[in-house]
């Protein structure tokens, strides 16, 4: 072995740098504390004349690291708790009463319960000491997994429940909703699945924070890229726009010979009032059957020659009047969400005075992001 990868393989057994600050720190030990003397009285009380036995179990000091230190995991969730913690101590009792030999009951026990509660989904390492008590201890009545071990986790649980809610950590830490497929042309959450499946291992991390930790690591990381690149920087400067009163026909025409798919509407102050896309003609059109588009197209942008008309006849009437601006002195990472997320192609870009100064699209976005992140040479 070479000494670079025998000093790697050195500071593996070094402690990594902790990411949180004394704040947490101070919430996790408050909580832990309060959330084992809740169980602890309790459980106690409910013991009454049995008071003298095992009331309250070790494996529950772990149990309480998990729910209050790092309540997002998914081994400290309710029902790894209270599942992992309960069939464990069932295997571990069963171990004891099936098994002469301690050794080899304590072998079977743990890795019995570590199978048990992978079948189960409810992986939770404190339920690995759960079972290695059960034998150590001579455990022999299954009661013993609803009292004290069942009842030791529910209350945990419970006090972890209220004490991570009250102090703004979420808990049970459920999944969020599922984003629409398409609504992110970066990655979605079947990517994240084929990795993981690659990875085949347990991470003590929920896929929802993955995934937004994946995310904002992602945007730190164009944060850093294109901290310096305003929106100036990027436009297309001196853009072509148009105003209410103009006509279908000529908007449609110079969107053709400019070969822009959107015109930016502005009063004649050069404010923007409302944008214009093909996507607006389109909405027009009786799409339903695709037979003569063509033809439809050419009725829609022809100009009524009467004085009343039934259809629209300036790009007023069918422009888009919610449009999404951005200053010219705005980072142009600001906008990142804006075109991934947010479904925009085209963003007119204004002035100090709100007036129009220039146009950013997705081309222009993605010809800056390329230059911004190629490797150097």
């Amino acid at each position: 072995m070479r000494f670079p990868a025998i000093l790697t393989h050195a500071r593996a057994w070094l402690p990594a740098r902790t990411t949180v600050d004394a704040r947490e720190r101070l919430r996790a030990v408050m909580g832990a504390g309060i959330g084992l003397l809740f169980t602890a009285l309790l459980c106690r009380w409910l013991a009454g004349p049995l008071a003298a036995s095992v009331w309250l179990i070790a494996p529950l000091g772990a149990s309480a690291v998990l729910v209050f230190a790092v309540p997002a995991s998914p081994l400290a969730q309710p029902w790894s708790v209270i599942g992992g913690n309960t069939l464990s101590a069932v295997v571990g009792i069963a171990a004891a009463n099936w098994i002469p030999d301690p050794a080899l009951a304590a072998a079977v026990a743990v890795a019995g319960a570590i199978g048990l509660m992978f079948s189960a989904r409810c992986l939770h390492p404190p339920g690995g000491a759960a079972a290695l008590l059960a034998v150590l201890t001579h455990t022999t009545h299954f009661s013993s997994a609803l009292f004290p071990f069942f009842t030791n986790s529910l209350l945990l649980v419970l006090a972890g429940v209220a004490y991570n809610t009250l102090t703004g950590r979420r808990y049970p830490h459920v999944q969020v909703a599922q984003r629409p497929p398409g609504s992110d042309a970066r990655f979605s959450q079947a990517d994240i699945d084929a990795v993981l499946a690659r990875y085949n291992q347990v991470l003590d991390i929920s896929r929802d924070d993955l995934e937004s930790l994946i995310r904002e690591t992602e945007l730190e990381s164009y944060k850093r890229r294109l901290g310096t690149l305003s929106c100036a920087d990027i436009m297309s400067r001196v853009p072509i726009s148009v105003e209410f009163g103009t006509p279908l026909q000529e908007a449609w025409a110079l969107m053709h010979e400019r070969r822009i798919k959107a015109l930016p509407i502005t009063d004649r102050t050069r404010r923007v009032v409302g944008i214009v896309t093909q996507a607006d003609f389109f909405r027009q059109l009786d799409l339903q059957h695709h037979e003569g588009i063509a033809a439809k197209l050419r009725d829609l942008i022809r100009a009524t020659r009467t004085v009343m008309s039934n259809k629209p006849e300036v790009v007023g009437q069918i422009m888009t009047r919610q449009v999404r601006v951005a200053s010219a002195d705005r980072p142009v990472v600001d906008l990142v969400p804006l075109f991934s997320e947010g479904g925009h192609h085209h963003i007119p870009i204004i002035d100090a005075e709100k007036r129009l100064a220039g146009m950013i699209t997705q081309s222009d976005f993605v010809r800056a992001l390329y230059r911004a992140v190629r490797p150097e040479n």
